[in-house]
C-alpha cells in the first residue's frame, strides 16, 4: 500500500514538471491525440514505477511520512560472518544489551584474541551489568584502534609491566583462573559479538574508565562520555 502511494506521489510530480512538453509532443505528433496520450501516459508511468521501485526502503519511508526512520534502539549490525553465518547475509542483526539474547546465540569460536578479550571482562566487569561489559569492550577495541595503543587485543589487555598494567588483574599477582562458568561464559559471548562487528555506541570512543570508588589524575585530563553501572568512560583529548 505504501509503494502504491509512493509511486503515484513520485509519477504526479514528475508530471507537473513535464507535462508541459509531454502535451506538445501529443498534439504535433499524431492525429489522435486521445490514443497517443494513453499509450505515453502508461510507458511514463511504467517509468516511474521502475524509479520508484529502485529507491532504498528508509528513502520511500521519508517520501510518505515526512519523517526520517528511527534508528534501532540499540544499532545494528550485519558484520557476522563467523558468529552468524547466512543468517547475516540475509538481514542485519538487532543487538540487544540482555543475557537472555545472549545466550541464544552460537556458542562463541574460540581463539587467542578471542581468549584474551573474555579475560578482560571477566576480571574487569564480570560485576557489571551486560551493557556495563559491553562498555568495557568497547574501551578495549578502541584502544585497538588506536595508534597510541598496540594494535591486537592481547597487545592492549597485557600492556604495561608487573607496575604499570593497564589493566589491574594483570598486576594483582593472581592466577587468571575463570572460576566463576556462567560469568566467563556471557563474557565470552560478549567478546565474540564485539570482535564480530557489532558497533560501539555506549561510550563515545572512549579509552579510559575506572569505578566510582576511586579518582584517578588522569580523570580530570580527559573527556568524561558515559557512566554506566560503577564505572565512568573517558576519551583522550
Amino acid at each position: 500500500m505504501r509503494l502504491h502511494q509512493a509511486w503515484t506521489i513520485a509519477a504526479a510530480a514528475f508530471l507537473v514538471f513535464s507535462g508541459a512538453a509531454f502535451a506538445e509532443a501529443t498534439v504535433s505528433q499524431s492525429n489522435e491525440p486521445a490514443s497517443l496520450m494513453t499509450t505515453q501516459f502508461a510507458s511514463l508511468l511504467g517509468a516511474e514505477h521502475q524509479a520508484v521501485g529502485a529507491l532504498p526502503a528508509d528513502h520511500l519511508q521519508e517520501l510518505l511520512t515526512g519523517r526520517k526512520p528511527e534508528p534501532a534502539v540499540h544499532g545494528l549490525f550485519a558484520k557476522t560472518p563467523k558468529l552468524f553465518g547466512k543468517l547475516s547475509a540475509k538481514k542485519p542483526v538487532l543487538l540487544h544489551y540482555s543475557k537472555a539474547w545472549l545466550e541464544q546465540l552460537p556458542a562463541p569460536k574460540s581463539d587467542p584474541q578471542w581468549d584474551c578479550l573474555r579475560t578482560a571482562l571477566y576480571f574487569e566487569a564480570r560485576g557489571e551489568g551486560v551493557k556495563g561489559q559491553f562498555a568495557v569492550a568497547e574501551v578495549i577495541l578502541n584502544r585497538v584502534d588506536s595508534t597510541r595503543y598496540p594494535n591486537s587485543i592481547c597487545g592492549v589487555v597485557k600492556q604495561g609491566g608487573n607496575r604499570s598494567c593497564q589493566f589491574s588483574f594483570n598486576c594483582d599477582g593472581m592466577a587468571e583462573v575463570l572460576a566463576n562458568p556462567d560469568a566467563a561464559d556471557i563474557a565470552g559471548r560478549i567478546a565474540r559479538v564485539m570482535m564480530d562487528g557489532a558497533p560501539r555506541g555506549l561510550t563515545a570512543g572512549a579509552t579510559h574508565f575506572h569505578t566510582t570508588a576511586v579518582n584517578p589524575d588522569w580523570s580530570r585530563r580527559f573527556a568524561k562520555t558515559a557512566s554506566i553501572g560503577s564505572h565512568l568512560f573517558y576519551r583522550m583529548r
